[in-house]
């Protein structure tokens, strides 16, 4: 079984509102981020959030054709991680962990990293670093270095496990008191790779102009 966890909890400092409750082409951003799932025949959705942002953005009065409920956050982002994979339901096998703030995901883009996680244990989707990269000294200047770009991907979600890997991964985490910003890290720590898998795009929201370009590339989509 194949279920998600949606990752809300955050502050929304950077962004100077609340990007979740954000509307993308009239639906807020984190319900969209939802219906993908529930689109791509996840059989449970556990949304991390606080109760004021599920009111807010209409999840707790919609009616879904699948289990889609919350659980709260906790103080580091591996928390709520933790807090959404001990809701999930049993029998699940495959997770999928996404951040409710990349609402451009698409089903088809979910079903290709669920289908390199199912054949490998781990999978994320990415996409090659295409700027030229620069690394700057103290005062923000750049440096002579050169940076290749060469094998280096950014991570995006979701990010997508065998569930008894997972629990291990975080037990390990948790063992060692490490902080891991990703479930790709988090396996890592203990020796295991993730497939990267490119999907179309699958931006972030962070900032007001993320949300009026994430705007742009949903109309395109028709």
């Amino acid at each position: 079984m194949f279920c998600a966890v949606i990752v809300a909890a955050g502050s929304s400092r950077r962004a100077g509102f609340d990007k979740l409750a954000a509307l993308l082409d009239g639906v807020p951003v984190l319900r969209r981020s939802v219906d993908a799932f529930v689109a791509a025949g996840a059989a449970a959705v556990v949304v991390v959030c606080p109760l004021t942002r599920w009111e807010e953005t209409g999840l707790a009065t919609a009616d879904f054709p699948i289990p889609v409920l919350r659980v709260d956050g906790g103080a580091e982002r591996q928390d709520s991680v933790a807090a959404g994979l001990a809701a999930l339901p049993e029998g699940t096998r495959m997770v999928a962990v996404h951040d409710g703030a990349r609402p451009l995901v698409t089903p088809t883009g979910i079903r290709a990293c669920l289908a390199a996680a199912e054949e490998t244990g781990a999978a994320t989707c990415a996409h090659p670093v295409v700027d030229t990269l620069k690394r700057a000294d103290a005062r923000g200047f750049s440096l002579p270095e050169v940076v290749s770009r060469e094998h280096l991907w950014g991570m995006e979600t979701p990010q997508i496990f065998n569930l008894n890997l997972l629990h291990r991964a975080y037990a390990h985490v948790a063992e060692c008191g490490l902080v891991v910003t990703d479930e790709v890290s988090a396996v890592e720590s203990i020796g295991v790779p993730t497939r990267l898998v490119q999907v179309e795009a699958n931006l972030k929201i962070t900032l007001p102009g993320d949300l009026e370009l994430a705007e742009l590339i949903w109309k395109h989509r028709g």
